[in-house]
């Protein structure tokens, strides 16, 4: 398990640096509350997979895929789902088989649908320094 401390622009090279070390097929999960930058995390995460758009928060459609250097990398957001039983309608097969990563953010609210994460990066806010957020890797 590793602890930082960092600015935004600390996030961001950690965040690529991180997608570039990558396995394929890899899943992992972006957990902590409103506003700590898990979009942001995901976002760099993907520029280190290769991807060159933007990768956007997918609330509305639940799954968003990009194209990286290696294959796709899809990035779900489960913060809308209500109950569990939502995620079932997620083709996760296809996901996981085609996926060069996963990248889920509120993978909580999925319950039991979810793959095993290789990699969870939970984000806080620091108290004393509302510029700065706390990633937790596990």
């Amino acid at each position: 398990m590793t602890t930082l401390t960092l600015s935004e622009s600390q996030l961001l090279e950690q965040g690529e640096a991180l997608g570039r070390g990558l396995p394929p097929g890899s899943v992992v999960f972006f957990v902590g509350e409103l506003g700590t930058g898990k979009t942001t995390m995901v976002q760099a995460v993907s520029r280190g997979l290769g991807v060159t758009g933007h990768a956007t928060s997918p609330t509305y459609n639940l799954v968003h895929r990009y194209q990286g250097t290696r294959g796709p990398v899809f990035h779900l957001d489960c913060y809308r789902l209500k109950h569990p039983d939502e995620a079932a309608d997620l083709d996760w097969e296809t996901l996981l088989k085609d996926g060069d990563a996963v990248l889920i953010e509120w993978p909580e609210r999925a319950g039991a649908y979810l793959p095993r994460p290789r990699l969870t990066c939970a984000l806080a806010h620091v108290d004393s320094d509302p510029a700065r957020r706390r990633l937790e890797i596990r």
